[in-house]
């Protein structure tokens, strides 16, 4: 009688539930997985090599482009490792700008998450529902930027520019008709705060939206309760971070423990799970968008009272006011010595961390007095979720190791920097 082997199978990396560039090599008994051995590496971006030879302020548009959900909060924690390198003081206005569009990121992350982590389940409605919200919160990226999606809109030392007074309006098209584009532009009328501010307070309806369609919803807790359940310890020592954390009960968040910009100033709660099930990271998350919402709402409210500057005066960091730059000689030599030679950052080395969404993402710079970095290393949050992947998908259906997958949330930018 022959041996009965183990089958070994390919899941991805044309597979869309292994989001784009995951090769996952299962070691199958019937339909049970015995082993998960992720290969990565198929999206290397060398985002730490390029750092090395482009100054300090070319780099920045890198950081979108790691995780390229989370575009604002990979930005973040690199401005605030330079800051730290330099001592820098930013101003009060652009913290809250920071934080507040820190928190629209998180939104946007979880969306996506939540539509595609449904859809790989077999959900498909609720993508369509959470990219519904994602175009008004790309719009507010547009209206700092310019740029829907990779902004370069943190920079060290505050944020590029204030926040506008106006918001950009739907024209009237062979599409729509006057009255269509009227209702359009019902909430676009006033500033960019105006239409945040109505965003936050039609966004709890939403949420409440998702939670009709998966929350008590028979098929999805089937294909999540009891799935890739890690306890608290283990979480612990596989350096689990953020949703992937609290899920497993651990009340760790880094905007309250180790408070950075003005978190420290403002009331929100840390979301809690209690199996550590791929159930429980959902209802964390869910939780972790309400919170966000009430995170910007507070920001909105002081910022529509404080005007101020949104970036340091020092202008061997920050570029001057155009309208200086073209009236004095001064000014333009500064603004022209930045963007050529960039500016030169004090020795030593510095570590800053920020709760992005998907957990702890850290720069570390470690600086020769040059205009660019000796040495950067990028902290991903992903790397130790999908180290886990092995321990969290043995002993599961393959359909199980779809769930897993997707409750890790890992976009392989980070992962595979």
């Amino acid at each position: 009688m022959p041996d009965i082997k183990n089958y070994t199978l390919n899941l991805g990396p044309q597979h869309p539930a292994a989001h784009g560039v995951l090769r996952l090599v299962l070691e199958l008994d019937g339909e049970v997985v015995q082993r998960a051995d992720p290969h990565i590496g198929l999206l290397h971006r060398a985002t730490e090599k390029l750092a090395e030879h482009k100054t300090y302020i070319q780099s920045l548009p890198y950081m979108d482009r790691l995780d390229y959900v989370s575009m604002m909060s990979n930005e973040h924690a690199y401005c605030l490792a330079i800051e730290k390198l330099l001592g820098l003081e930013v101003p009060k206005r652009a913290q809250y700008i920071r934080v507040m569009f820190a928190e629209i990121t998180r939104l946007l992350n979880h969306l996506l998450w939540l539509g595609c982590h449904g859809f790989d389940c077999g959900a498909m409605n609720i993508l369509i529902y959470c990219f519904r919200e994602r175009e008004d919160l790309f719009d507010m990226y547009e209206a700092v930027s310019g740029a829907r999606m990779h902004a370069a809109y943190f920079r060290p030392g505050g944020v590029y520019r204030d926040l506008p007074d106006h918001m950009p309006q739907y024209q009237v098209s062979k599409i729509k008709n006057a009255k269509a584009i009227e209702k359009l532009n019902s909430n676009r009328s006033g500033s960019l705060l105006d239409f945040v501010d109505d965003f936050t307070q039609r966004f709890p309806a939403f949420v409440d939206e998702y939670e009709t369609l998966l929350t008590d919803n028979r098929i999805w807790k089937q294909r999540t309760v009891g799935i890739g359940v890690v306890t608290p310890e283990r979480a612990k020592s596989m350096g689990f971070t953020g949703a992937m954390l609290r899920g497993s009960g651990v009340a760790w968040d880094l905007r309250k423990f180790q408070p950075y910009d003005v978190y420290s100033e403002l009331d929100f709660d840390i979301p809690v799970g209690k199996t550590g099930d791929c159930y429980d990271r959902y209802l964390v998350r869910i939780e972790e968008m309400r919170q966000s919402n009430k995170i910007i709402q507070q920001c909105v409210a002081w910022l529509r009272k404080n005007p101020g500057p949104v970036i340091t005066d020092n202008h061997k960091i920050a570029a001057p006011h155009r309208e200086d730059m073209k009236a004095h000689m001064e000014e333009l030599i500064h603004h022209f010595k930045l963007f050529t030679e960039g500016f030169h950052v004090p020795e030593g080395e510095a570590y800053a961390a920020v709760e992005h969404p998907k957990g702890e993402f850290g720069i570390y710079i470690v600086s020769d007095g040059a205009n660019k970095p000796y040495r950067l290393k990028i902290r991903a949050p992903g790397f130790p979720h999908l180290a886990a992947m092995d321990e969290m998908a043995k002993g599961h259906m393959i359909a199980d190791t779809v769930a897993v997958i997707g409750t890790m949330d890992i976009v392989f930018g980070e992962i595979d920097r």
